[in-house]
């Protein structure tokens, strides 16, 4: 049984329902039933369908015996997770926040992990929440996202929290603190909450996870790529499965991701993500695929115009831009043909006599000794003088 010290029982003392209440929501314990000023909070035992843990959570700080009461809940939590009480006590009291916890299995003692492998996942959980953040932030979904990151996706990934591990084979804790969640004004308690994007980032995540594991899945059934095309419609990236590729380090070691969500706000329940070694050798080629097929979408050439030709005074014609793609390609110089409506085209030739700049979106479907785009959807001057 363990027993929580003085300094410990004071900690205790300080939190309040609201943390506790938080701490057991997100780790899966589910409210009972009330008793007075107390509720009862249950964790069903695994493989025991009749058993389960239980502590009593107080819910008024007022009574002289609500430290008392805390210690007593701190020490059964601190029992269940088979951690240190002072480790419960620190993680109760922190701010609001979504965790998520990398379950490695090196051929190694329960607790440890060669730094060879650890390194790599480290790398790679830091690609898989910028991938996340990426997609969160962007309008569509992108198979194949820029190497250019917004600025909101850079601090959100510096938010992101590496914690104490936990017992298991090797298990690394991340959070991302979410910001303090205003509660509703009378009368809207109904109302939808405007969701942080935080939050968002974690869902984006997770979905982007099980979309992972349903590709691989698929792939080692049918000897086949094609579905990762079409996960990639909801919302995986070819980046998001080479960091999840890294994360298995150079043995492509199997892996799990569960996620721990505040219930500061609303959230499904949650399945934890297993991918084994043969599912990472499908991302591998999936995310290879991905960028094979789908990469070439979206593209920004930015450049000069160096040719101009069209058959009649008017309409539609060719037009040859000597630049590079932004965040794509290594920076590399290239010539790069298209073909513009007649007002695109008419700009491209006032950049070509002034010799302004222009940037042109659109999608690349030859990137060999001939590039060529396709799809314009924006054809803009930069001028030099700007």
């Amino acid at each position: 049984m363990i027993t929580i010290s003085d300094a410990e029982f004071d900690a205790a003392a300080g939190l309040s329902p609201a943390a506790l209440v938080r701490y057991l929501s997100a780790r899966r314990w589910s409210r009972m039933r009330g008793y007075g000023k107390g509720e009862l909070w249950e964790l069903p035992v695994p493989g025991e369908e009749r058993n389960a843990h239980e502590v009593l959570v107080p819910l008024d700080r007022g009574p002289r015996d609500y430290a008392a009461r805390v210690a007593d809940l701190v020490e059964t939590v601190a029992v269940v997770e088979a951690r240190r009480p002072a480790d419960v006590l620190r993680e109760m009291s922190l701010p609001s926040a979504d965790w998520q916890f990398l379950r490695l299995t090196p051929p190694t003692p329960s607790g440890t992990a060669p730094l060879v492998d650890l390194v790599p996942a480290l790398a790679g959980l830091r690609d898989l929440m910028t991938s996340a953040a990426a997609a969160a932030a962007a309008p569509t979904p992108q198979p194949v996202q820029p190497s250019q990151k917004p600025q909101l996706v850079k601090e959100h990934v510096a938010s992101v929290r590496l914690d104490q591990t936990r017992v298991g084979s090797y298990i690394v804790a991340v959070h991302t603190p979410l910001p303090e969640v205003a509660a509703p004004e009378p009368g809207s308690e109904h109302a939808p909450r405007l969701e942080p994007f935080a939050r968002k980032v974690t869902r984006c995540l997770y979905a982007a996870l099980v979309c992972a594991d349903r590709a691989a899945d698929s792939s080692l059934r049918t000897e086949s790529l094609e579905d990762f095309a079409v996960y990639a419609n909801a919302g995986l990236s070819a980046n998001l499965c080479e960091a999840l590729v890294k994360i298995g380090g150079d043995r492509a070691a199997g892996y799990s991701l569960d996620f721990s969500w505040s219930a500061d706000l609303p959230v499904q329940p949650t399945e934890p993500i297993q991918l084994s070694h043969e599912q990472l050798g499908a991302l591998d080629a999936g995310a290879r695929d991905l960028r094979a097929r789908l990469g070439r979408r979206g593209m920004t050439l930015v450049g000069s115009v160096v040719r101009l030709h069209r058959e009649a005074p008017n309409g539609p014609g060719e037009v040859t831009v000597a630049g590079s793609f932004e965040d794509r390609d290594g920076g590399r110089f290239r010539r790069v043909r298209m073909k513009l409506e007649q007002w695109d085209y008419e700009q491209a030739a006032v950049a070509h006599r002034v010799g302004d700049e222009v940037l042109v979106r659109g999608d690349l479907a030859v990137l060999g000794t001939a590039p060529r785009m396709e799809r314009i959807v924006e054809f803009v001057i930069r001028r030099m003088d700007d």
